[in-house]
């Protein structure tokens, strides 16, 4: 019996490069000869980006369509993509055309050697700001110092997953998911593709330095206590500092008396105190708000309706 390949491809408006992406995608994908589907998970996008997607599975019977009730992020609608996949191997790309298709060549043939994980890697990561650029290498770097896993760095989504692999990924029950930490959380043989990451084809990047910044913080959370760590070492250092300097005090008082003290030295040590405290509230706050999130164990997505392919067989009836 063939292996089956399902291509999990995460969108959210993205009607400018839709078209442009399946005819490359396709292209690829027939050049494997085996059966597959492309199921395409829509985040919550306007009516006019959801119509495009009928038309779409209305002249392939290979395209399945996942609409979800709404918006729920990435990282959720990869995770409802992955629980509808059905193939022997799945493949997670974006629609943007900045992974290139033509990857999932290689992919598909480091899979067939033995590896379970096949993610690109990127080499240069062109159309991007030089900020972007640097906040991206300093969150990797920051990342390797104190995650609990180790997360190759400059590795985005876009991957080849064995049937062993997303079943592993599909039995983890928390609902606030860092999924490039959960790839490599599961283990199994992983292998890098490097690439060179193209420029958006068109339209907008939704990934603003806010949204980015808080994907960042998902990130620290889910896979390391070191700020945790940090704040307790925090408060211990703070801690003898100002032992050390009352006993300066108490020296200096029985030595050579007791002037009045300044003004400005005790509102800064007041204010430094009190910076100290809140950075160490407003870590303990983060870990304690995604606690409260997994606690109330609600559903991790909603579908508003799934639109299965009507044919998994490629154009080549290859079987």
């Amino acid at each position: 019996m063939s292996q089956t390949l399902s291509v999990v491809v995460p969108v959210y408006n993205e009607s400018e490069v839709l078209e442009t992406f399946h005819v490359r995608l396709v292209k690829v994908m027939d050049e494997l000869r085996l059966p597959y589907q492309v199921l395409y998970v829509d985040d919550g996008s306007e009516a006019e980006f959801l119509f495009q997607l009928q038309c779409l599975r209305d002249s392939d019977p290979r395209v399945a369509v996942l609409e979800l009730s709404r918006n729920f992020g990435k990282e959720v609608a990869l995770s409802a993509g992955l629980d509808h996949a059905t193939g022997d191997a799945v493949i997670v790309i974006d629609a943007d055309l900045q992974d290139p298709p033509e990857l999932i060549l290689s992919f598909v043939q480091e899979w067939r050697a033995g590896y379970d994980v096949v993610y690109g890697q990127r080499t240069e990561r062109r159309g991007e700001t030089a900020m972007k650029r640097y906040t991206a290498g300093a969150f990797y770097r920051l990342m390797s110092v104190l995650g609990d896993v180790d997360i190759p760095r400059n590795v985005g989504d876009f991957r080849l997953l064995s049937r062993r692999a997303v079943d592993a990924l599909n039995a983890l029950p928390e609902r606030r998911r860092y999924m490039k930490g959960l790839y490599a959380w599961i283990g199994f043989p992983q292998k890098a593709v490097p690439y060179v990451r193209e420029p958006r084809a068109a339209g907008e990047t939704k990934w603003n330095y806010w949204r980015l910044w808080n994907f960042a913080l998902e990130g620290i959370t889910s896979f390391s206590a070191a700020p945790l760590k940090m704040a307790t070492y925090l408060g211990l250092l703070t801690s003898t500092f100002s032992l050390l300097y009352g006993l300066y005090f108490l020296i200096r008082t029985l030595l050579f008396g007791n002037p009045v003290p300044g003004y400005p030295s005790l509102i800064i040590v007041v204010l430094f105190l009190g910076g100290v405290q809140l950075i160490c509230l407003g870590i303990i706050g983060e870990y304690l708000a995604r606690t409260y999130q997994e606690s109330k164990g609600r559903a991790l997505y909603f579908l508003k309706a799934y639109h299965p392919a009507t044919s998994v067989t490629d154009k080549n009836d290859a079987t």
